[in-house]
């Protein structure tokens, strides 16, 4: 199984000709899963031919402008459609506020049904095969990071194994994958261990943005296999992003290098730098963390386990 992720936009504050706000778009078999929704997210849904109406689940991370105010309008994109499922919505208490008040005072036009979730730090959201937790983070306003987990898969089945154990090919095979033991004609009991090789372990991805440095942070990202996080200013303002409750991208760098992540890709930057100075704030996390990359908007990442 795999996840694939898409940059959307990486600019904080104020969208740029060539940086959206900061959001981001997870696809898992076929189904969308967005990260914030700020200005110019339908313009970067529309450039990577991403299908909106496959979007089921949009988590916000917290109730500042710039990753909110895309939302009115891709609700009322979703309403040119037919919806055969409800959109969920999870964020922040006063998300849901935000929501009633634009479709009253606009007059959308909603043919589908809206499903809000209150946010709480812990698992907010669990299927079959996985589950998406909401970290809690320290900026001016409540704010949640959203880490997103793959259950851990059977063992690759082995054939052989099964034939020389005298398995008929069926729904015992089926039966051993799905982890249950199986009695033979003749009272021979098979556990899956024997016909199973080790389990898979799923992929991680990480959102984290707009907050302080909080050691608390590297507990839940732990192991990813792609943490997105801000890393809106230089070391030189660090003093800036301690009293706007931001990361420094050199902060950003500790998180990854404490939590062992395989891959650090920066966003939200603050429009104050052009994309050539962006580098510095790479060159700075690189110090600390040698696997970090600047994030663009449009950037994909395919995340996937080679076992």
């Amino acid at each position: 199984m795999s996840l694939e992720v898409f940059i959307l936009g990486t600019s904080g504050m104020q969208p740029l000709p060539n940086r959206f706000l900061t959001s981001a778009m997870v696809r898992k078999d076929g189904e969308l899963f967005l990260f914030d929704c700020g200005e110019c997210t339908q313009v970067s849904l529309k450039m990577l031919n991403l299908h909106w109406k496959r979007i089921n689940r949009i988590f916000i991370s917290h109730m500042h402008a710039d990753h909110v105010t895309g939302l009115p309008g891709l609700l009322m994109l979703s309403s040119q459609v037919d919806r055969d499922e409800p959109l969920y919505i999870y964020g922040p208490a006063k998300l849901r506020e935000y929501i009633s008040a634009n479709r009253k005072l606009l007059d959308m036009y909603i043919n589908y049904e809206i499903i809000f979730r209150e946010v709480e730090p812990g698992i907010i959201y669990e299927d079959n095969s996985m589950t998406i937790e909401a970290v809690p983070l320290l900026h001016t306003k409540p704010c949640f990071g959203y880490v997103m987990t793959e259950k851990d898969r059977p063992g690759e089945f082995s054939v052989d194994n099964a034939k020389a154990l005298g398995i008929p090919m069926g729904p015992m095979w089926g039966r051993l994958q799905k982890g249950e033991d199986i009695v033979l004609e003749d009272g021979t009991v098979v556990h899956p261990s024997q016909v199973l090789g080790p389990r898979r372990k799923g992929v991680k991805f990480a959102y984290i943005t707009d907050t302080v440095y909080l050691s608390s942070i590297a507990n839940h990202v732990s192991g990813a296999d792609l943490l997105l996080c801000e890393g809106m200013f230089t070391r030189e303002l660090s003093q800036d992003a301690f009293e706007k409750k931001h990361m420094t991208s050199s902060q950003a760098a500790t998180i990854a290098r404490d939590a062992q992540v395989k891959k650090l890709a920066l966003i939200h930057y603050s429009p104050r730098y052009t994309d050539g100075e962006l580098k510095t704030l790479r060159d700075e996390a690189r110090e600390i963390f040698a696997q970090t990359v600047l994030g663009k908007d449009g950037m994909v990442f395919e995340l996937s386990n080679s076992d």
